[in-house]
This record gives structure tokens, C-alpha cells and sequence, in this order.
């Protein structure tokens, strides 16, 4: 970072910082709606602590608590976030302070994208048209659009994002907002929806099914990547295991559950693939959580006063010292996990690939 953006970030934390202190003045309780006794996926009663932790990439105060039902094996946020906890969490991560951060690491994921196009092409004959839901930027549809030239890509997104991939031209068309809500007026509008690490900061995924059932056409392809809470890696790690991704996650779904419940929604399940759905990061990835995590804060706007010159030194040296750990574990991704991670059940995520039938959802 140039001196320049070092110091327009600076006066751009220093503005955000009083707003930030007024709203944690009282603080997290509000965040957060009252406690679920009831498994939300299968209603169960018989509900366990799955992990307990920390805001491990923003840092903004709070403890989150995912439970697993011990019926469905169902794993979700509880107590989940509210609107005010959605909104106060999301803030400056996809956009604002993060915007800058997040978009140079989605525009540089040019290989997971190829990837997910790759898997679909088989599905995809000619001419089509794909909404993107939860698009971010449109990166993956630019990516896709190469692979797939006879398809027109449209992108939805809660943020700005899918308005900024439109004038880009990564995308012709760029809807923003709820997709439930946004479905009735684009009803079998599309052959594809894409929802690529969506559905899991969803706060109803039964409704985001069925709002993908409305838009697409008769026969038309639902494509579906979530992480994995029956992975190893995900024991393995604990909390440093990158998709727990808390508080963003709210629902993390067992590939069972999701199967049965893309059927008694209307569609028919073609594909399961999970070696092809992972993405090699996840030991580079709990490195370097667990190096942020130790090392003094970077100057951000929650925090009530900036780090001092000396934090500023010692964080610097905390991760300078933590490269050789970031390089062997970046390794042992690369030539290690990735080859064995279909065989010993590491994969950090699966896909689905449905069929919407031609009868209502039942």
C-alpha cells in the first residue's frame, strides 16, 4: 500500500470511528434475535454447541455461537444476528473499507471460476441466460462469459456490487437486492441460477430455493457451492477454519439435507460434486487467522483509539515472522491437501447441480 492509500485510509478510519463507538455504546445484545429451541432445517429440539468464537477477520467485538441439530446434523448461528446485527456486521466488509481489499482478492479468482463454469458446461447447450445471485462484483461472470460465449449473465446482489459489475460489463443486467423479494417480477426469466457461496448468509434458505424454483424456466439448471460442515478440515481446525466464516454464515447445510430439500422444492438433483467444489486454501488460510488474530490490531474504526506506533512495529513483525508458516502451509495445500481431499473427505465445500421440474414446488 502506497503512502497516499495509507493515509486516505487513515482519515478514512478516523472519520467512520465516532459512529461506530455510538453504536456500540450499549453493546452487542441488540445485535442479536433471541435464542432458537428449534432446529430451523428440521424443527429437532435436540440442538449442541458446535463452536464458539470471534469476529477472526474483522475483529469487531462479539461472540457467535453456531449449534448442530443432533437430528439432521443441521448447523446454524444461535442466537442468530438480527437486521441491526446484519447490517452492523456486514458494514465496511464487502464494501466501504473492505471494498478495496475484497475486490482485488475476488477479481484474482480467476481458477476457482473457470472451474465452477467448467462443471456447468456439460448442462449448459447454446444459447442461455443465468442470473448470478450474490454475484459481488460479477467476477465469476466475466470468467464465465469467455468459457461460455452463447449465455448472457445477469447478477444479483444485496450490495451495490451487482450495480458496479453492470457498468463494468461483467454483467448485462445487475439487480440489487433481496432475491426473494426481487423473484416474482423476473418469474421464468432464466435457464440457469448460479448461487456460488450464497446460501449460507442467507437468514431463510428455503425461501432463496424457492425464489430460484420462480425465476427459472421449465427444466432450467440451479447450481449451488456451500461449505462443508461435515469436512474433516472443519474438525480439524476449529475456529480458525476459514468457511465457519462467523458472523457472516448464519446456515451451514450437510449435502443430505440439502439434497432432500431441493426435491420437496420441485427440483431434481443431477450432480454432487465435492473434489471439484474445493478450494486448496483452507491450512494457509487458519495460518493466517491465527497470525492476525495474535498480533496487535491494525488501526479500524470499532476499535475506540488507533494503535500506537509501537503496535503498529509489533503487528508488522508478528506476520513478517509468520511468512515461512504462511509458505509451508500455502505447500501443503497445494501438494498435499488438494490431491487427498476427495479420498480423506478434506473438502471444504460441495455443489449441487438441479433441474427445476415442470410442476410447482411441493
Amino acid at each position: 500500500m502506497s503512502s497516499a492509500s495509507r493515509k486516505a485510509r487513515t482519515l478514512q478510519v478516523a472519520s467512520l470511528r465516532a459512529a461506530y463507538e455510538k453504536e456500540l455504546a450499549d453493546g452487542t445484545a441488540a445485535f442479536f434475535a433471541p435464542r432458537a429451541e428449534l432446529c430451523p432445517w428440521c424443527g429437532s429440539t435436540r440442538l449442541g454447541e458446535r463452536l464458539r468464537t470471534t469476529d477472526l477477520l474483522q475483529h469487531k467485538p462479539g461472540v457467535f455461537v453456531l449449534d448442530r441439530c443432533q437430528d439432521c446434523g443441521h448447523v446454524f448461528q444461535n442466537p442468530r444476528l438480527n437486521e441491526r446485527g446484519l447490517a452492523f456486521y456486514y458494514r465496511d466488509f464487502y464494501d466501504g473499507l473492505g471494498e478495496e481489499r475484497l475486490g482485488g482478492l475476488f477479481g484474482g479468482r480467476t481458477a476457482t471460476y473457470h472451474s465452477r463454469a467448467k462443471s456447468v458446461r456439460p448442462y449448459v447447450a447454446g444459447a442461455a441466460e443465468w442470473l448470478d445471485v450474490g454475484t459481488g462484483h460479477g467476477h465469476f461472470c466475466a470468467t464465465a462469459q469467455a468459457m461460455l460465449p452463447a449465455v448472457t449473465f445477469d447478477g444479483l446482489d444485496h450490495s451495490e456490487g451487482a450495480e458496479l459489475a453492470e457498468r463494468a460489463g461483467r454483467v448485462r443486467r445487475g439487480h440489487r437486492g433481496a432475491f426473494p423479494e426481487l423473484a416474482a417480477g423476473m418469474a421464468g426469466s432464466y435457464d440457469v441460477v448460479s448461487m456460488f457461496h450464497y446460501l449460507e448468509h442467507s437468514t431463510d434458505p428455503q425461501r432463496e430455493l424457492e425464489a430460484a424454483h420462480t425465476v427459472l424456466r421449465p427444466g432450467g439448471l440451479l447450481v449451488i457451492d456451500v461449505p462443508d460442515p461435515e469436512s474433516r478440515f472443519a474438525r480439524l481446525l476449529g475456529r480458525w477454519w476459514l468457511p465457519w466464516l462467523q458472523p457472516q454464515h448464519l446456515h451451514l447445510a450437510p449435502a443430505a439435507n440439502l439434497r432432500r430439500r431441493l426435491t420437496e422444492t420441485g427440483f431434481t438433483v443431477l450432480a454432487e460434486e465435492h473434489t471439484e467444489a474445493h478450494d486448496a486454501v483452507d491450512l494457509v488460510a487458519a495460518t493466517w487467522v491465527a497470525l492476525d488474530a495474535s498480533a496487535p490490531r491494525e488501526d479500524l474504526p470499532w476499535l475506540p483509539t488507533p494503535p500506537n506506533a509501537w503496535r503498529r512495529a509489533a503487528r508488522t513483525a508478528v506476520l513478517l515472522a509468520g511468512i515461512p508458516l504462511l509458505l509451508a502451509a500455502t505447500t501443503l495445500d497445494r501438494t498435499t491437501a488438494r490431491p487427498l481431499a476427495g479420498r480423506l473427505r478434506l473438502t471444504n465445500a460441495y455443489r449441487l447441480i438441479a433441474t427445476r421440474g415442470d410442476d410447482s414446488p411441493r
